[in-house]
C-alpha cells in the first residue's frame, strides 16, 4: 500500500518545517513525516527548506540568531521519535547555494539521527547524488534515497540501483507503468513528490507507488482509507 507522508509536517495548520507541525502531522495519524535540514555557519543542523531565513543565509548565521521557530534537527526527531521520516539534505551546488563537497554534512546528519531516533525508521533524501553516497558510505544500514524532478526516472532508477540506494524519490509526473516495472525490477522503493490533487494522488496509489509526500495528508488519508500501509 502507498504511504502518506506529510510534506514538510502539517503544514496547512502550521508554519511548515517547525514542531508544531510536526505534532499536527502525527495527530493526523500520518504514516510519515518530510522534512529539510541544513547547516548553519556554526555547525548546528536545522531544519528549514528555504536557503534564507528572516533575510539572512542560514549557512551565513548562527544558529542562536535564527528565529526561534527553526528547529534544530535533534528538536525535530525528539518530537517525531518513533515515527518514519524522510530527512531531505539540503545540499546543492546550484548559485547561491552553499554546497559541502567534503561529506561532513552527510556524516553530522547521519551522526545526529544516530543519537535522537532508530535509524531503522529513517530515510534519508537528497537531490545530490554524491550527498546520497555519502550518507549511505557512513551508515549502510540508514534507507538512502535519491529525489529526482530532471533526469528520466529509468535512467534515475538504474543509477541509484548502481550506487545500492534504497530508493527514488520522484517528481510525481515522472511516474509512470515502465517506471514502475523498472523499480521493482531494481528493488527500489518510489515515494513521490508532492502530490497534493486528490486525482494525482489516486493515481500514485493505483501505479502503486511506496509513498506520497504531500501538502494534503489529510485529503490523501481520506482517499487512500485506513487499510494498513507500509
Amino acid at each position: 500500500m502507498t504511504d502518506v507522508i506529510a510534506h514538510r509536517g502539517a503544514h496547512l495548520y502550521q508554519r511548515e518545517n517547525t514542531v508544531a507541525a510536526f505534532r499536527e502531522a502525527l495527530r493526523l495519524k500520518v504514516d510519515g513525516v518530510e522534512l529539510d535540514v541544513r547547516r548553519t555557519l556554526d555547525g548546528a543542523l536545522v531544519v528549514h527548506h528555504d536557503r534564507d531565513v528572516a533575510g539572512e543565509a542560514i549557512a551565513a548565521s548562527q544558529a542562536d540568531d535564527l528565529p526561534a521557530y527553526v528547529p534544530s534537527l535533534e528538536e525535530a526527531m525528539d518530537v517525531l521519535r518513533g515515527a518514519r521520516v524522510n530527512v531531505e539534505i539540503k545540499n546543492s551546488p546550484s548559485e547561491g547555494e552553499a554546497y559541502d563537497a567534503t561529506g561532513s554534512l552527510g556524516r553530522d546528519v547521519v551522526e545526529c539521527l544516530r543519537r535522537t531516533t532508530l535509524t531503522s525508521l529513517v530515510t534519508v533524501s537528497s537531490f545530490d547524488l554524491a550527498t546520497c553516497d555519502r550518507v549511505r558510505a557512513y551508515d549502510p544500514s540508514i534507507r538512502v534515497a535519491w529525489i529526482v524532478d530532471e533526469i528520466p526516472l529509468v535512467e534515475a532508477l538504474r543509477v541509484a540501483h548502481e550506487h545500492g540506494l534504497y530508493g527514488v524519490n520522484p517528481q510525481f509526473g515522472l511516474v509512470t507503468p515502465e517506471t514502475q516495472r523498472v523499480a521493482r525490477v531494481f528493488e527500489l522503493a518510489t515515494c513521490a513528490w508532492t502530490v497534493n490533487k486528490a486525482k494525482h494522488i489516486q493515481a500514485m496509489a493505483a501505479l502503486g507507488v511506496d509513498g506520497v509526500i504531500t501538502d494534503q495528508p489529510a485529503l490523501a488519508l481520506e482517499l487512500l482509507g485506513d487499510a494498513p500501509r507500509g
